[in-house]
């Protein structure tokens, strides 16, 4: 009787637990993995010194101040007017009225509440500024202000930007009280790369980049280069990716949403495509609980033509003298178990 030899690590008369009679030869296992490494290493180094990083450089405020100096520092006193879309965005960050996206009583941005307060003038001009080796008296001047007179210093200034076409910033004058100074004392800053350090945390790993993304995304500067590497939300840009990476493609069906109507263009869009994806993927995941779904592949078998060679593999074949219905001859018989013949030798 032919018997199929046993794979156990149980000792026995089987196949795993023969002692192997065939050739033998080293093997230098941490040889070969140094030299696996070296030779990757060495390649690697090859091609980053022949072809360069194929990231893209880091988007930083020393750029955006350089390049874009009107939209900095149009972006800059809308921070410190309150203007900005992060000073109005609501929580987790600050407590904006009505600014929340809701679908009738349910409000998921506001259960959360205020866990990462940010006060867009301070945590954004005032306190890099007051980071300086020597702080600007237009600190002191801002600070000891009356709240009506910040708020007429940013509205003159910030209309002085709006018509300045030009690349320089308004010249100083009384209307626009020390907003000028300080807009060009943190445009220098950002300008020396100090500003990015200053907004990325107070701890020894500077890693927390909220409030510098925030910042950034306030501008048009970071916005159009988003759209530039189709990134905004009706590019497509949750499945795609910067330079020449594949994209999240798995991500297709959510970013899908964005692209029409009335998703695309109602004011609550990423609340109902959360909840649309939640609800999908719970469908998903309940797919054997629930009646009908549960049947769709035998009524639509698809994946018996995707894995048709496996289910092809497993159909027995009719024989010639069987498929007429007459009775099999002895000689066609398939051997019983009982009537195998038995295989006599190592397996």
């Amino acid at each position: 009787m032919k018997t199929t030899p046993s794979m156990s690590w149980r000792a026995g008369d089987d196949l795993a637990s023969r002692p192997w009679r065939g050739r033998v030869r080293d093997y230098d296992l941490f040889k070969e993995v140094t030299v696996g490494f070296v030779v990757v290493s060495l390649l690697t180094v090859g091609i980053v010194a022949l072809l360069g990083s194929p990231d893209e450089r880091s988007v930083t405020f020393s750029s955006w101040a350089t390049s874009q100096p009107l939209d900095f520092a149009t972006t800059a006193t809308a921070e410190l007017a309150g203007t900005s879309d992060s000073a109005g965005y609501g929580p987790p960050y600050n407590n904006t009225p009505d600014a929340t996206q809701t679908l009738g009583p349910l409000d998921l941005q506001s259960m959360s509440g205020v866990r990462l307060p940010i006060d867009t003038a301070n945590d954004f001009v005032i306190a890099p500024l007051k980071t300086l080796p020597v702080v600007p008296r237009a600190v002191a001047t801002w600070s000891a202000a009356s709240p009506t007179a910040q708020s007429r210093w940013t509205d003159a200034y910030a209309k002085a930007l709006a018509a300045d076409k030009g690349s320089a910033l308004p010249p100083a004058r009384a209307a626009y009280g020390p907003v000028p100074a300080l807009i060009t004392s943190l445009t220098a800053m950002a300008r020396s790369g100090g500003l990015d350090g200053a907004l990325a945390g107070h701890g020894f790993y500077n890693l927390d980049f909220t409030r510098a993304i925030l910042f950034l995304g306030d501008g048009t500067y970071f916005q159009n280069l988003a759209a530039g590497q189709h990134l905004t939300g009706d590019q497509w840009g949750v499945m795609n990716e910067t330079g020449n990476y594949p994209g999240q493609s798995w991500l297709w069906l959510f970013s899908f949403f964005y692209q029409v109507e009335p998703f695309a263009s109602a004011p609550n869009a990423d609340l109902l495509v959360v909840l649309i994806m939640g609800v999908l993927t719970l469908l998903l995941a309940l797919i054997p609980f629930i009646p009908g779904l549960r049947t769709i592949p035998r009524w639509i078998p698809l994946h018996r033509l995707i894995w048709r060679d496996h289910y092809r593999s497993q159909t027995p074949p009719v024989d010639a003298h069987t498929s007429s219905g007459a009775a099999p001859s002895p000689e066609h018989v398939a051997p019983t178990r009982e009537h195998a013949p038995v295989e006599v030798g190592r397996p």
